[in-house]
């Protein structure tokens, strides 16, 4: 399949993949050879956030980053809900039937629960983590309930999310802090979604921060299977919904980790920061490459 006319070939330069997966077309790129590196997104955001990693890593690694279901190019079944679960089990199915093994894996947002819950059911496939500003556990205080009841609700959720646009037209700018996004980038990440019912997907992200309450203890209760890996934190710390407390999480769950403080940004550090994260995984990654 080729893809649409209005990806910009010069931001996004890599081959476009399909792979039917679970009962969805699922888009990914897969750039460079070696090691496996996996980078996943989350809201509203789909694998042109990685771009500038993968550039920065193709030498060293095979970079694959994927888009998921309703996101990006990736398009869903009949029936598909777009709930996290629905999501982790679609890059589940993706890793087994691509047969990912040694993986780094590069989470950050929604990527973080969808990729630990991926990593509990299947610790033997990878080898590594890159954390970026996320969690991987039920979350419940004041803030994070309204967030999610006032954006996840029908009235106005419905209203700010699918009409407004407001992930990519507030929620976006003010998680870059330390650069402007050019209007071709701007417009690469709202052309996936032009329209009310395209923003369904990005609709139901924030509401699943309560609704899917068990998916999220899973996931929590997974993460000793995984915690004796290599981690590299790599926390921006002007992030306005995850701060050092979910940091200092991160580091208490990975004893053998290594942090680095990327100052001034905010919560999209793929697009902040990626020469930084992209140095400090050359690094830090635990092989002999």
């Amino acid at each position: 399949m080729t893809r649409p006319g209005w990806v910009n070939d010069e931001l996004f330069p890599f081959e476009s993949r399909y792979a039917d997966v679970a009962g969805a077309r699922v888009r990914y790129i897969d750039e460079g050879d070696g090691p496996v590196f996996l980078g996943l997104h989350g809201n509203p955001t789909w694998s042109f956030l990685y771009r500038h990693i993968v550039q920065g890593l193709k030498d060293r690694f095979r970079c694959i980053a994927l888009d998921y279901p309703g996101f990006g190019l990736s398009s869903a079944p009949a029936g598909y809900g777009y709930t996290v679960s629905e999501h982790a089990a679609v890059v589940e199915a993706f890793v087994e039937q691509l047969d990912l093994r040694d993986i780094t894996l590069m989470v950050q947002d929604w990527g973080g629960p969808i990729g630990f819950w991926v990593a509990g059911r299947h610790p033997e496939r990878f080898r590594a983590f890159v954390i970026g500003n996320t969690w991987a556990w039920p979350m419940a205080d004041r803030a994070t309930k309204t967030f999610s009841k006032t954006l996840g609700g029908p009235i106005v959720g419905g209203f700010l999310v699918e009409r407004a646009d407001v992930f990519t037209e507030v929620f976006m700018r003010g998680g870059i802090r330390r650069k402007k996004l050019t209007i071709d980038e701007r417009f690469m990440y709202k052309r996936p979604h032009p329209t009310r019912q395209s923003r369904v997907p990005v609709h139901v992200m924030p509401r699943e921060i309560l609704a899917a309450g068990e998916f999220l203890a899973e996931v929590e209760n997974g993460l000793a299977r995984v915690a004796g890996k290599p981690a590299l934190v790599v926390w921006g710390d002007k992030d306005p919904g995850f701060k050092t407390p979910h940091r200092l999480r991160w580091e208490r769950t990975f004893p053998n980790h290594r942090t680095e403080i990327l100052r001034g940004a905010s919560h999209y550090i793929q697009e902040d920061a990626p020469d930084e994260i992209v140095t400090a995984i050359r690094s830090w990654w635990p092989g002999g490459r």
